[in-house]
């Protein structure tokens, strides 16, 4: 790939994707002195999806230079979740729980959000570069990237390092052949925005309502109040159950919102604000979230589903934790990225991985609508729900299978 092209370059860093990841990224790594290129494939601002944000995710924002402008930017704010099956009902604030931090956050716009974000990183540094394609990569110590510009042509960015935060896209994975089958069964969202209209006490605008459908278990809504009275509404299934010509996939979420007794009085026939999207097959997996030159953030490297709303979360910690380990081997020292990357952040993907898993099952569910909970157990579940799920002081983190399966026995039990 080795060339010379008068629009190549040289940099520290080069960040794939501009969303979350690739934003806090760069900005810890320009604050930090170092050079970065990112390169978006896409315009910004640009539509995605992912609108409910966890409070975890406000320390890094905060340590990336990010926090005051997301503050202030008029988002609505955010203090936890709430779960609905049928009469039953069962209410999480974040700011009741076992692990110190952050206990807010917000219910962003991901267009506007994700835009921000990036403006602030090029603020402090980092040199963006939209609708830049990477076409193909030559991994090593010194790695290359082959890229096409907005106009088609190509040129080189030669990096100390590259970061791959492209999200669904998984830039590296595809082109480097890293993709490897996941454990997640194949599921699929259909999912728009309404003018909700809601009167004022009819619902609680500061948590998001994951609602259960009345007869299949594994089937669940969101509905996510974002400002000016704007909402988020889908609904998650396996791909099957979902499988219908994109011309009928309006009228079926219509349908499936009239399923559900909650989803259907909040939101009724509110008219979409736009046409329904459907997106399917996102849980996604790899072997490794490193190699020669390069590591992998976020849902580039691993995506479990969208119930508890941790992708976000994820990316940023995925930022984080590979920044740190990054600076230091720019300055020269030895680093371990299995152990001091990979391992770390998989604990908490595992963490939400258990709690998944067992919401489908329905283990969890039994979990969460059961009546007189213990306070100190739901405070801890309600740390791994509001994003803390590497605090391994919490023992639904420090071994959350067994503890969320002797729970359920206690639950049903009673």
């Amino acid at each position: 790939m080795t060339r010379v092209s008068l629009n190549d370059v040289e940099v520290d860093v080069a960040v794939i994707g501009a969303g979350p990841a690739g934003a806090v990224a760069a900005a810890l790594v320009a604050r930090a002195g170092r050079s970065v290129r990112v390169l978006e494939r896409e315009q910004f601002p640009r539509f995605s999806i992912g609108e409910s944000l966890l409070p975890q995710s406000m320390a890094y924002l905060e340590e990336a230079g990010m926090l005051q402008s997301v503050v202030q930017a008029g988002f609505q704010y955010k203090n936890g979740a709430y779960f609905v099956c049928g009469d039953k009902s069962s209410a999480y604030d974040f700011r009741d729980k076992h692990t110190h931090g952050w206990g807010t956050t917000y219910q962003v716009e991901r267009a506007a959000f994700d835009d921000l974000l990036i403006r602030r990183a090029a603020e402090q540094g980092a040199d963006v570069r939209f609708r830049h394609v990477v076409r193909s990569m030559r991994t090593g110590a010194e790695p290359e990237l082959d890229v096409a510009d907005e106009t088609g042509e190509h040129y080189v960015v030669r990096a100390r390092y590259v970061l791959d935060a492209s999200g669904f896209g998984r830039v590296l994975p595809r082109l480097l052949g890293l993709e490897r089958p996941t454990r997640m069964p194949a599921r699929a969202a259909l999912f728009s925005h309404v003018h909700d209209a809601l009167p004022a006490g009819s619902t609680d605008r500061d948590k998001i309502c994951v609602a259960v459908h009345p007869r299949h278990r594994d089937v669940w809504y969101w509905m996510i109040p974002l400002a000016q009275g704007r909402t988020s509404v889908g609904c998650v299934a396996e791909a099957a159950f979902l499988d219908v010509p994109e011309a009928a996939r309006e009228a079926k979420l219509r349908e499936l919102m009239r399923e559900e007794p909650t989803i259907a009085a909040l939101i009724g026939d509110a008219p979409f604000l736009m046409p329904v999207r459907q997106i399917a097959g996102y849980a996604a997996n790899v072997d490794r979230l490193h190699g020669p030159g390069y590591a992998l953030l976020g849902n580039a490297g691993e995506f479990l589903d969208p119930v508890f709303s941790s992708g976000v979360t994820i990316a940023l910690r995925s930022a984080h934790l590979a920044v740190q380990v990054l600076l230091r081997q720019l300055g020269g020292e030895s680093v371990d990225w299995m152990t001091e990357y990979d391992v770390p952040l998989r604990k908490g993907i595992d963490t939400f991985r258990a709690f998944v898993e067992r919401w489908y099952t329905g283990e969890l569910q039994d979990i969460i609508f059961a009546p007189n909970q213990a306070p100190e157990i739901r405070r801890m579940i309600s740390a791994v729900l509001a994003g803390y799920a590497w605090d391994e002081t919490n023992p639904y983190v420090a071994d959350p299978a067994r503890r969320l399966n002797t729970l359920h026995e206690i639950c049903t039990a009673t």
